[in-house]
């Protein structure tokens, strides 16, 4: 019974840790007991399997081949973004990547990347979209979503969406951040980060960048590189 417990705990505790994409729906639910257990949010789910003699189902994370995968209309002035955190705080990144199968996310919407507090539901009413981004009606993407914990392990869930002259964002009654859930672009370098999205309920700032353990600076400086550069994650 004992052993029993522990394990009920270590899973509630694995669970805990990870987060989802709400809107749009994300291309598979990696929080499901019942997900493929190649999926895993530790491994990067939105970069089809680098070696083309491999069927991408052996490769990390959701395969963007996946059947019946949901493909979301978004605004061609960006869209909402809708996730369910489990952390009471967390580093994001939101990462793009043009085409329908989609290798390299080098756009970033976070500007490099957002400081969030408190868990429960972020849901932001539109993001930005790069100015000289190369999309019209009926362009495939994919967003990337990178959350960062004070471990410096970074997560990693993705969303499928098509660009719709048509589409429009989440309704406000839609779209509500929880009580406490609250976020604040962080500027690198002493750069001035302006805020490229709006929350639909309490937009207050959270805490600074500063303070945060090591580990955490360490890989949030690392993926900020990574992101900018354009590289393939």
């Amino acid at each position: 019974m004992a052993i029993q417990a522990i394990f009920t705990l270590a899973l509630a505790g694995f669970a805990h840790a990870h987060f989802g994409i709400e809107y749009p729906p994300m291309r598979g639910d990696t929080l499901s007991s019942q997900a493929n257990t190649s999926w895993s949010q530790w491994t990067n789910p939105c970069k089809p399997n680098p070696i083309p003699t491999l069927p991408r189902e052996t490769g990390a994370g959701v395969p963007s081949n996946l059947t019946g995968r949901p493909v979301t209309p978004w605004p061609l002035s960006g869209g909402s973004l809708k996730l369910d955190l489990h952390h009471p705080w967390s580093y994001l990144f939101v990462n793009l990547g043009l085409g329908p199968d989609v290798s390299n996310f080098n756009y970033t919407l976070t500007r490099p990347f957002w400081n969030e507090t408190g868990n429960g539901t972020l849901c932001v009413t539109r993001l930005e979209l790069p100015a000289d981004l190369p999309v019209r009606d009926g362009s495939p993407a994919t967003l990337q979503v990178v959350t960062l914990g004070d471990d410096g392990n970074a997560l990693y869930n993705c969303a499928d969406i098509v660009f719709r002259e048509d589409a429009e964002p989440l309704e406000e009654d839609d779209c509500r951040s929880s009580e406490g859930v609250k976020f604040s672009p962080v500027a690198v370098g002493g750069g001035d980060a302006a805020g490229n999205g709006t929350a639909a309920d309490d937009k207050g700032s959270a805490g600074s960048v500063m303070g945060v353990n090591t580990a955490a600076l360490s890989s949030i400086v690392g993926l900020a590189t990574v992101f900018v550069l354009g590289l393939s994650v």
